[in-house]
């Protein structure tokens, strides 16, 4: 099993590492404290897998489209990336695909087939792509009232787009929560998954710069953050391509997010 981590109440926009998450089991015949007893589950968060015995990696991305970019795709702006998809299945990369509701809405052909291919699961990365953290790289922000609904909302755009794979995790967007977010998603009975190597891959335009954040950082147990995003970002195919053969020249094998945590 990786690390869980729960709670990271910071300042900084991007997610740091919080604390140790350890179960509370009172021993027979202890007193529960009460203020134990009503204090709200934190979600647990993990990020890689530290004890990793054999050197696997999971390549993780997320399909971004926030909740009023519609009219830009109307225009002809491109948020899915078929050709990244078709590559991961050439290469027999197994992967998770983050997915907000709004991206399945949008494309419920391509989100029913990444979801119905053995080689992906899908996960939840909102409906909205709004943050539950402020500030968080400029996103429209959520109410803390309303980020249930926006877990609860992307699965129900999953499965009315046929989504069959799909595995009880949670990115938060820009990766940015705090403990006050982890308590409010909690009822939904997830695992929120950050990562430990970010490729750089959002806006870039050298695919070999990408290629080589990833390469320098993955080791046994790590989890990628990368995006299935063509306008956003637009040269993860062709870094993919190139990082897959490299990370299995060296010995590291490809699993989804659900084999890292199982393993």
């Amino acid at each position: 099993m990786g690390t869980l981590l729960v709670g990271c109440d910071n300042g900084s926009e991007k997610a740091s590492p919080g604390r140790t998450a350890a179960p509370v089991s009172p021993r027979p015949g202890k007193p529960v404290d009460k203020a134990e007893e009503k204090t709200p589950a934190l979600t647990p968060v993990f990020e890689r897998a530290p004890r990793a015995e054999s050197k696997t990696v999971a390549l993780t991305f997320d399909a971004d489209m926030t909740a009023d970019q519609g009219p830009r795709a109307v225009r002809g702006e491109h948020f899915d990336n078929p050709a990244l998809i078709a590559s991961l299945r050439k290469l027999k990369v197994p992967s998770t695909v983050f997915m907000t509701g709004r991206w399945a809405e949008e494309y419920p052909g391509q989100a029913k087939s990444i979801g119905s291919d053995p080689l992906f699961e899908v996960a939840n990365h909102s409906y909205s792509h709004y943050a539950f953290k402020s500030p968080c790289y400029g996103l429209p922000v959520v109410a803390k009232n309303d980020m249930r609904t926006e877990l609860d909302r992307a699965f129900a755009a999953f499965k009315k787009a046929g989504v069959r794979k799909v595995v009880p995790y949670f990115r938060f967007p820009g990766g940015c929560y705090n403990d006050a977010a982890l308590r409010a998603i909690a009822p939904a009975k997830v695992t929120a998954v950050q990562w430990d190597v970010v490729s750089g891959d959002a806006f870039a335009t050298n695919a070999d710069a990408v290629a080589e954040q990833v390469l320098a950082g993955v080791r046994p147990g790590s989890l990628v953050v990368m995006h299935c995003t063509r306008s956003a970002a637009p040269v993860t195919e062709q870094a993919v391509r190139r990082i897959v053969p490299e990370l299995r020249r060296r010995g590291y094998r490809f699993v989804k997010v659900s084999d890292l945590m199982r393993g």
